[in-house]
Parts: C-alpha cells; structure tokens; sequence
C-alpha cells in the first residue's frame, strides 16, 4: 500500500507528543481526518484523545470494512477516543453530534491488541453511565451557585428592606417614612415576582400551564397517529449531545451493563446497528429489544441461546418493529422441529406469520437448527427474495433442495452456504438447477464438507463454470483426489470473476488409513503425510494458474484463515 504524501506528513506529526501544543491550536478542520488515521495506525492514544476532545466536525466515523492487511485500532486508542468523547462534551471546541463505532471491533481474543465485540460494548456502555453522572454533578453544582444567588439577593433585600425607613432621615412612624416603605416593599414583591421564589398564585399558574401544555402533546401525538414511546424518545432525545452509534455484542455476563446504558437518559444516546447475543433467555432478549431505538437496528445474531420453537416464535413478532431490519443470525439455538409432534404444526404456522412480518429481511443464517423438510415453510412465507442464505449444519433433505431451487429466491441471491450439507446423486439435480437460476446473481458459494467426490464434482462442474458472476468458492473437507482437484482448479481459471477458491487437501496428502468415502469430520481430524511434500500439490496447482495468466486468483486450503468478505 503507497502511502499519500498527506499521510506520511500526519504520521509524523503525531510521532512527536510533545510537540502537540504547538501546532494543534493551528491544524485547520481538513486534517484533522488524516491526523486521527495516523494516530491510529501509529498506535498513539495521546494524539488520539487530543484530537477527539476538539473535533471539529458533527460526525466523525471510526471502523467500517477495512482493507486486506489492516489491522483493527489499538485497545489503548478505542479507550483514549472513549475518554476524549466524554472531555468533549464540556468542551467548547468540540462540534462531535454524532459517533459512528459500527465495524470497530477486532476479533476477540484474536493476534495483536485490537478490542473485541465484547470488550467494546462493555467500555461504551460504561461511557454513556460515566457521561451521566458527569452531567448530573454538573447539575447539582449549578443548581448550588444558582442557590447562593438567589439567597444573596434575598440576603440583599432584607438589609434595603430594614435600611428604607431612614433613607430620608425620617423615623420609621413617620408617614413619609411609611410612604417610602411601602414603595421600597412594592418593588420588593415585583422583584420578587420576577426572580424569586414562586409563590402559591406562580405555582398555581406553572402546574396549569404544565397540564396544558401535556393536553396539547397528547392530542398532537394522537392527531399524527404516534405512540406514547416514539414521544417519549423525543423527549429524552431534547437532552442528548452526541448520538454513539456501534455494533453491541451482549452475553450474560454484560447483560446488565448493556440494560442500564440503553435505559439510561443523558449528553450521550446509545444506538445499535447489529445485535449479537449469545447464551441469553428469550425475556433477556425482549427487554433488549425494548430499550433500543425503533430505527436504526439493522441485524440481530443469537447464538448459543436456548431459544427453542417456541422461544423463535415468540421472538419474531418483536423483530418486526423494527422497520430497518434485514438480517436475522439463529446460530445453535436449540431448535427441532419434527411434524410427528403434537403442536408442531401450529408452531410451524406462527414461525411463518412471524418470518411475514420481516418484510425488509435481506439475510438468514440459520446453522445446526435441525429443521430437515421445513426449508418450504420458512422461506416461503417471507415477503421479498432473500440475497444472502447460510444453511450449515441443517441436514437438509432432498425437497428442501428442490424447493429451493425453484423457490423465488434462487434468482436474487448473492450468496449461499450449504456447508455440511451432505449431497449425493439424488440431490445434485436439485443443486445444478439452483446454479443455473443463479447463475447472473451468485457471487460467494460455500459446498465445504458436502461429501462431493471426483465423480459427484464432475456432475457438478459444469453448473459451477457457468456462474459468470461467482467470486469465491469454498469446496474445503471433501474426499478429492488430486485429479478431482486439478479438474476443479483448471475450471476455475476459466471463471473470470473468480478471485478466491478454498479447495481441499487431497487425499494423497492424508496418512494411510482413511475410508473410501471420508466424512468432513475424519478429512478435518485425520493427520496429514509428514512423508509427503504438501508443497508439491500447492506448486502444481500454481503452475496451472501462471501457465493460464491469472495472477488475481488467490488458492488456499487454509480452512480457518480463509475469509471471503477480502474478495470485497
């Protein structure tokens, strides 16, 4: 990556911390962009939180996707801007309204320093509760001077109050001196009805004023058809200087940090755009759902929750006040459905009425669900096309196959992933017919551990070299020899869009041992030949890629570092 002449300069300005309060009074507005990303690559929280606290721009955005090689920000950086943001809120140079977190995380517990889902959700929610209690003792103090002077005026009053009889040099009995006392009075009650305390007519007339003027919003609330809640959010937004928008990630652990945050009315409003839970109940996950805001919340990722059907059911109507909303995440959550139950067919009903209402929904992964035959009520019952459909670990059977590929879906989506899904000669026709509805649309195909041999992907091939628009393919975990995998790799250097292809290790790469048809799990445990040159199959296959001309297609057998969101 060339670095601009703009950034070398910024990275070494901010090098020097002691320089700072030299030329920080001068930077104009423009660089305070490329001074904040130098900050950031170079690891300086000083410069970070500097820069933070005086920001001159209503909104300023951290994170998003980041290029190939980059890393997350610094876990000492994220905490400097945190701590910036809550100086700035009483700091007159600062113009920050709103802050854009979304996609700041790193990976948790992954290389380097970078600060997890968790470890951020925790920090800014304990931001936004130190924000408050920070306004509230702002408040008291003020609400302390405002009283030591209204009790000095008092203070004041008395003393002019005893002195008036003998301004003139009259004796208090004397009526001059009782004219000029009572006019000194009549000024005093004036005064007092202007700025003093209020007294039973002033607070009379407040509280009438105040029924009247929640008359007034109640009939204008129900003239425009809102809700009570939608004024309410109104109201405590009247008091919120900087609007914090971020991905939370919420488990039983930071349950209740996360409920006081997004309860809690102060300088600094959190907002969601993607929530992810793990190991929560289904009421835990309601009163979430309840504290967000209405707009803004475009996913939510369950994970490791023992929603059950009836929890799923249950859940979905809540999702669909949300009208943003276009992605849904079930991930091992405990779900069997089977139509030999008594009951399963009114649940199946209310999972279909509850996946209707999602009519903005774009995106559903649903892993290790155990839901064989059902694929036609769920995905039928949805009101547009999906462009993004994860089903690992569903087990799949042969008429979800084919319903999926005639389903109104098959021509829109984006990208599919049938991981784990094990596929056989009855269900490839079902496969190449899906392929070739989706030939203009697909762009990311997962068949990783689907039990495809050199036959089965001989059948396939041809459907796969006709998705003209396919970018990456991850056939990783099944039992190909090395003429399989030479066949799979010479078509896809004919595929022009193509960009990553995760194949799998051959099985002459494997110590001997293995079974004729190897699960995904024994390909995934088995030891690979110590004897064996595995770089000798990375070699030929990379022969046929240079003899063929195509530099821009990356191969790769590493299952667990391999990402298909870097072809974007």
């Amino acid at each position: 990556m060339v670095l601009s002449l703009v950034s070398l300069c910024a990275s070494e300005v901010v090098s020097d911390h002691s320089s700072s309060p030299c030329w920080l009074r001068w930077v104009p507005r423009e660089l305070y962009g490329p001074l904040l990303d130098a900050a950031f690559t170079c690891s300086r929280p000083l410069a970070v939180g500097e820069l933070v606290q005086r920001w001159p721009e209503r909104m300023l955005r951290v994170g998003g996707r980041r290029k190939r090689g980059q890393t997350a920000p610094n876990r000492l950086c994220i905490q400097a801007l945190l701590l910036a943001v809550v100086r700035g809120l009483s700091d007159h140079r600062c113009a920050l309204q709103v802050l854009d977190l979304c996609g700041l995380q790193g990976d948790e517990g992954g290389m380097g320093d970078s600060m997890g889902g968790w470890s951020l959700t925790v920090a800014l929610c304990t931001m936004v509760v130190q924000a408050r209690a920070g306004a509230q003792r702002v408040q008291r103090r003020e609400g302390e001077r405002e009283r030591k002077r209204f009790s000095a005026l008092e203070r004041e009053r008395d003393v002019k109050r005893e002195r008036g009889p003998w301004k003139r040099g009259k004796e208090p009995n004397g009526d001059e001196a009782s004219t000029d006392n009572e006019a000194v009075e009549g000024k005093d009650r004036e005064s007092m009805g202007s700025c003093g305390p209020v007294g039973d007519e002033g607070l009379i007339k407040g509280v009438r004023r105040r029924m009247e003027m929640e008359r007034k919003r109640e009939a204008e609330v129900a003239g425009l058809g809102g809700s009570r809640k939608e004024t309410d959010e109104k109201d405590l937004n009247s008091d919120v200087l900087v609007h914090v928008r971020a991905d939370l990630f919420v488990n039983a652990r930071s349950w209740d940090r996360v409920r006081m945050a997004l309860s809690t009315s102060g300088p600094l409003k959190l907002q969601c755009r993607y929530l992810r839970v793990e190991e929560i109940s289904v009421s835990s996950i309601r009163t979430l759902l309840d504290l967000l805001p209405r707009q803004g919340l475009l996913g939510i990722d369950v994970r490791y929750s023992s929603l059950g059907v009836a929890g799923l059911a249950e859940l979905l109507p809540l999702l669909s006040a949300f009208p943003a909303l276009n992605s849904l995440r079930l991930h091992y959550c405990n779900l069997d459905i089977r139509r030999d139950h008594i009951g399963q067919e009114e649940v199946l009903r209310d999972l279909s009425l509850g996946l209707a209402k999602l009519q903005e929904l774009r995106r559903l992964s649903l892993t290790a669900l155990r839901l064989p035959g059902q694929l036609r009520v769920l995905l039928s019952s949805l009101p547009q096309p999906l462009e993004i459909l994860e089903l690992p670990y569903l087990s799949l059977s042969p008429a979800d196959l084919a319903y999926l590929s005639c389903s109104h879906h098959a021509s829109t989506l984006q990208q599919l992933d049938l991981s784990e899904n094990r596929l056989d000669e009855t269900t490839l026709p079902s496969v190449r017919r899906f392929l070739s509805q989706a030939s203009s649309s697909l762009q990311h195909l997962s068949l990783s551990g689907c039990g495809l041999n050199d036959h089965l992907l001989g059948l396939l091939l041809p459907s796969l070299g006709g998705c003209w628009a396919l970018k990456s393919l991850a056939l990783a975990l099944n039992p190909l020899s090395m003429t399989g995998l030479m066949d799979l790799v010479r078509m896809a250097v004919r595929m022009p869009s193509l960009r990553h292809l995760l194949y799998p290790n051959p099985l002459e790469d494997y110590q001997p041992g293995l079974p004729d048809l190897p699960s995904s799990a024994q390909l995934l445990d088995w030891p690979l030949d110590e004897a064996t040159d595995i770089n000798t199959t990375s070699s030929q296959l990379n022969r046929l890629l240079i003899d063929s001309g195509r530099s821009d297609l990356f191969l790769t057998c590493d299952l667990l570092n391999y990402d298909k969101d870097l072809v974007n």
